[in-house]
């Protein structure tokens, strides 16, 4: 299959509008008016560069390695495996095909020193040293090195910057593309609403304070972890190589904390409390918080976000003056019945939960303040899409 070469950014101006020059495939240019630029173009970004936006970090000395292979082996069997030495790191990385997993590994300084250009041949009898596994056939290798950074600023004007534009760390914890789709997930339907003229420009302005904090912590954390992964101290290797192997085992058979490390690789603890979208609180759900996930039967309460649309959830009965107002909008309201597992969630009897489209808690309101969800719909001039009558899930 042949990919074909997107477009090149050579300049863009911002006035009342986006105008930039872009290069096609082609060859020829092209100029493109618009609303808004996104600059989704990477660790080089031209528009990050253009907006003169600083891109503080660093980069680590260890070259690196990433290898799409088919093995096989009695470590794979779909699950991730990681091996630590003196100074080095292999992780293996299971894929959906059946025997085909990632290998991500640090390139020897030996190898390094015999040569200039480096293939699989020279990193593979490493790879046979660590990991019991026997590669068939290699499908991509490449050599790359690690930076940690994070942009100043995410947004400047009608700009954005998104994904390894905005922030660049360690593959720790495999954190950085998940983090690029929220940032795309954060940014599309803020833009999607303000465009079709459902919703204030002023929502705009919560992208960068909800999605800088996480990635500048983020940046943070994966250093410091790649740190302790590489590092060829003494009190990192004793780290590494006795009381890693031996106490995080332990840990992770804990299920509290089995679960924590779920909730932190999958991101679904990223809140954003702090954001000027965010109001309320119930017992421990807040505004800006995910919805907490209820199963109800043999569905769950996450079946409407599908339709990525605002929407109010009540658990239990929905107040007639609540049921007014969203019918009054043509806001799709959900009342589900009321279960035990519901308070186990975090979740209050009869309380109203305003749901922005991408599943977060836009405001919080207890029953006798319903009508705090029809003030914030005017205030942010949010419009809903359909009508809808009320539904009992």
């Amino acid at each position: 299959m042949q990919v074909e070469r997107p477009a090149e950014l050579l300049h863009f101006e911002m006035t009342d509008r986006v105008i930039a020059r872009v290069r096609r495939p082609d060859g020829t240019d092209e100029r493109c008016r618009a609303a808004y630029i996104a600059g989704c173009d990477g660790a080089h970004s031209k528009v990050r560069e253009q907006l003169k936006i600083g891109f503080p970090g660093g980069t680590y000395e260890h070259l690196f390695y990433v290898a799409d292979v088919a093995a096989t082996g009695s470590l794979m069997n779909g699950e991730l495996h990681v091996g630590l030495d003196k100074s080095d790191f292999l992780a293996l990385f299971p894929l959906k095909d059946a025997g085909r997993v990632r290998l991500v590994g640090a390139v020897s300084d030996q190898a390094l020193t015999q040569r200039k250009t480096l293939t699989w041949d020279d990193v593979n009898t490493r790879v046979m040293q660590w990991m019991p596994i026997k590669v068939a056939r290699v499908n991509w290798f490449s050599t790359y090195h690690v930076h940690h950074r994070a942009a100043k600023q995410f947004r400047k004007g009608r700009a954005f910057l998104l994904g390894d534009a905005a922030h660049i760390h360690s593959p720790v914890g495999g954190q950085g593309m998940n983090t690029g789709i929220g940032d795309a997930i954060n940014l599309a339907w803020k833009l999607a609403w303000v465009l079709q003229g459902r919703a204030a420009e002023s929502i705009l302005d919560s992208y960068e304070p909800e999605r800088i904090a996480f990635a500048q912590r983020l940046v943070k954390t994966t250093d410091q972890a790649f740190t302790a992964v590489t590092s060829s101290g003494p009190i990192a290797r004793f780290v590494r190589l006795d009381l890693a192997p031996t106490f995080l085992p332990l840990l992770f058979s804990f299920r509290p904390m089995a679960r924590l490390l779920f909730r932190t690789v999958a991101q679904t603890n990223v809140n954003y409390r702090t954001s000027p979208l965010s109001e309320g609180r119930t017992g421990s759900v807040h505004g800006g918080d995910r919805l907490p996930w209820v199963k109800i039967g043999e569905a769950d309460n996450f079946a409407p976000l599908t339709a990525l649309d605002w929407q109010v959830h009540v658990y239990g009965e929905a107040a007639n003056d609540l049921q007014k107002n969203c019918s009054d909008r043509v806001l799709p309201l959900h009342a589900f019945p009321w279960l035990a597992d519901m308070a186990h969630a975090g979740l209050h009897r009869n309380a109203a939960y305003l749901v922005r489209p991408d599943g977060y808690i836009a405001i919080v309101a207890a029953q006798s303040r319903a009508g705090r969800i029809a003030d914030y719909l005017e205030a942010h001039h949010i419009a809903a899409r359909a009508a809808l009558p009320l539904r009992r899930d």
